[in-house]
């Protein structure tokens, strides 16, 4: 069943939810937590000032893959699970000739051609998908995904990485590193985490999809989302996506941690407090929009 945020009413008066009791059979752990992560997108769109936008370009679309077979769509974020996600929807819309997500290449899976995009629809199709079809995302605490990104595009030593160290790493390294060695400099290996980061604080982080916030990617105040999934829920909430489409049992891929967690407080510490406070700001809307907060990285919150 597809429930629309449309048709979940909060009460004021009795502070809660109320979304039919059907919507919980079968999956009412799931729901449950949906009915937290939908009214907090919900104050926090109207805390925020970020509701009422402009009817949206349909090139504003491209990071919604699309499977018309089960009336899904799929608002994809790097670093959030999207390399699974991406090979369960070839599956699902029949792109790939097998029927084992985890037997589908990271880099065929992230093709520019694997999934339709909804910006690849009429303005009038796209609109009708977004009105009828089951809309989800998955999010991240902010601050784990921007590290997952850091070390995956400029500490690991992959082919498709060089594209990051020679587009962003060489500038980075001449611009914020004093007497940079002429080999770093060729390279644009060896970027620190801080040098990163004073980057992203002094110039934007929406120069490349893979840092840049989910409230710019996935427009979360202004599309009507079904479902609000979190990394940290993965599994529970990927077959409750599955189950309200009645997808075909499909086992979702389960990818080793790299303890990204575990080492947010080793490269965090290399930051000031000035520095962790400026670059929150630039991802405050995705705090308060998810319910993540800073507690576990500095034992208080920013107001």
């Amino acid at each position: 069943m597809s429930i629309k945020r449309s048709n979940l009413k909060w009460s004021p008066i009795l502070a809660l939810v109320i979304i039919p009791l059907a919507a919980l059979e079968g999956s009412r752990y799931p729901w449950l937590d949906q009915i937290a992560r939908q009214e907090q997108l919900l104050v926090g769109c109207d805390n925020m000032g970020l509701r009422y936008k402009k009817k949206l370009a349909i090139d504003k679309l491209n990071h919604i893959l699309v499977d018309h077979n089960h009336k899904l769509l799929y608002c994809y974020v790097p670093k959030v699970a999207c390399t699974n996600w991406k090979r369960v929807l070839m599956v699902l819309t029949g792109d790939s000739d097998t029927k084992h997500p985890v037997q589908i290449s990271a880099n065929v899976a992230h093709m520019d051609n694997s999934t339709l995009k909804l910006s690849q629809l009429t303005q009038a199709e796209a609109d009708s998908c977004l009105r009828d079809y089951t809309l989800f995302l998955v999010v991240r605490h902010p601050f784990e995904r921007l590290l997952s990104a850091y070390r995956n595009k400029f500490l690991d030593n992959t082919p498709t990485n060089k594209y990051f160290k020679y587009r962003y790493g060489k500038y980075i390294i001449q611009k914020y590193r004093k007497n940079p060695a002429p080999e770093d400099l060729e390279s644009g290996a060896n970027v620190t985490f801080r040098e990163f980061i004073r980057y992203l604080i002094k110039e934007g982080v929406l120069s490349n999809e893979h840092w840049a916030p989910v409230y710019e990617l996935c427009l979360p105040c202004t599309l009507n989302y079904t479902f609000v999934s979190h990394y940290e829920t993965i599994l529970d909430d990927a077959a409750t996506i599955l189950n309200m489409v009645n997808a075909p049992s499909v086992s979702f891929p389960v990818t080793r941690s790299k303890r990204t967690k575990d080492n947010l407080r080793f490269y965090f510490q290399q930051l000031s407090i000035y520095e962790i406070e400026a670059l929150y700001r630039l991802y405050e809307a995705d705090f308060k929009l998810f319910g993540y907060g800073l507690e576990d990285l500095l034992g208080y919150d920013l107001a």
